[in-house]
């Protein structure tokens, strides 16, 4: 957002971590200007310089949102941590600021019902990981939200040069209802003992065109995040078959075998990330 121009204000309570925030922002900027402009080192660095000056920071979300006109949480998954942030926003954010959420895995009505003034202004945007990469954001459209207040959120990802693709608020929206259900779906064929975790992997690299297979992205992702999304959807949704926990991820995660993130999962990864 600072690199497209417009003035952001980064939250956290912790100081330490909002100066490690910026530097890290920094160092990805310098990087990314470095490669777009290797031939120009002055606009490079102007650019970096540029961005960073519309970049500040605050321990407090009520005194940043004071002049908003979007504010955009990016909290842990915690349905009542989240509401508790809206709370304080909603004290103090001007009456036509836009509320929005880069929740992968919870519902935005439910987030909204903790500021019910803000429903008709409260939409999701969902980025991606690494997000000066990844070009989505998946725009989440609630019963209550306004056309005028939709329409902003897509124009606004629209103006951070992202696809932004519309969606109801639905579970997992587009990206993830289809993508955890095949990662679990993935470790069941490996539980029945279909398929070994590296046939499989190699039959949907061939087979389907993916550049790394459900098992290992299962891994990739972190199993404990697979299992945390699959277990709200189906405490929220018992009957779907499609979201019915799996045993051996579960066994997995009590283990501490999360994936790369702890260097075992289904598979073994070193220490940077790279599976052995």
């Amino acid at each position: 957002s600072a690199q497209s121009g417009y003035q952001v204000t980064l939250v956290d309570l912790n100081e330490q971590l909002l100066g490690k925030a910026v530097q890290s922002i920094q160092t990805s900027l310098e990087r990314v200007a470095k490669k777009q402009l290797k031939d120009r080192p002055e606009e490079a660095k102007q650019l970096v310089s540029k961005t960073m000056a519309n970049l500040a920071t605050s321990q407090s979300a009520a005194d940043a949102a004071k002049s908003a006109d979007l504010v955009v949480e990016a909290v842990v998954e915690n349905l009542e941590l989240k509401r508790s942030l809206y709370r304080q926003l909603d004290s103090t954010a001007p009456a036509g600021c836009l509320f929005a959420s880069n929740t992968s895995s919870l519902g935005i009505a439910e987030l909204a019902e903790a500021v019910p003034n803000r429903k008709p202004t409260f939409g999701g945007l969902h980025f991606f990981n690494p997000v000066p990469v990844m070009r989505l954001v998946e725009v989440v459209r609630t019963p209550d939200i306004t056309e005028a207040a939709f329409n902003q959120l897509l124009e606004f990802s629209r103006s951070l040069g992202k696809s932004a693709v519309p969606c109801k608020d639905t579970p997992g929206f587009i990206v993830n209802r289809l993508l955890v259900p095949y990662l679990t779906e993935a470790v069941r064929m490996l539980e029945r003992g279909d398929a070994t975790a590296e046939d499989i992997d190699t039959a949907m690299r061939l087979g389907a065109g993916h550049p790394m297979g459900p098992i290992e992205l299962a891994d990739y992702v972190g199993l404990d995040t697979t299992k945390f999304i699959m277990d709200g959807w189906h405490a929220k949704f018992p009957n779907v078959e499609l979201f019915k926990p799996s045993d051996m991820l579960n066994k997995l995660v009590e283990e501490g075998r999360l994936g790369r993130k702890t260097g075992l999962g289904f598979y073994k990864w070193d220490s940077k990330g790279s599976k052995l």
